[in-house]
């Protein structure tokens, strides 16, 4: 079980990125597979997007469609054109905008002033 401060259950959660790398649809051992399984663990609303992975997640059209009405936004593979989203819109499309950029796509302060609360892993807080 994840130890969280907060009940995950029923939140929608938004990920970006879901091959092992960018630029391939390889899925073999993808930490995707293992956030989405443990999110899915604690009764999260998962939705995905990758432009080329070949997976049942791959369950949306592009990352705007990712982010509407979720509650945050995970980026897991650092594919090129995930860098140049659009982080205003995305962030009104979004219910809360909770930014945790696990390959560090995003610059912090773009991303906050986008109106995002941001975490890049390594960053520190």
């Amino acid at each position: 079980k994840l130890k969280t401060e907060i009940d995950l259950k029923g939140r929608k959660i938004g990920i970006l990125g879901l091959s092992f790398k960018p630029n391939t649809d390889d899925m073999r051992d993808a930490p995707s597979l293992d956030v989405i399984a443990r999110l899915k663990e604690e009764g999260c609303d998962v939705h995905c997007y990758d432009p080329k992975a070949k997976s049942e997640y791959n369950n949306c059209k592009d990352p705007y469609e990712v982010c509407q009405d979720s509650d945050a936004l995970l980026v897991l593979t650092e594919w090129e054109e995930f860098g140049l989203l659009d982080l205003e819109k995305a962030r009104e499309l979004m219910s809360n905008g909770i930014l945790i950029d696990g390959r560090n796509v995003f610059k912090a302060e773009e991303a906050r002033k986008a109106g995002f609360i941001y975490h890049g892993v390594g960053q520190g807080v």
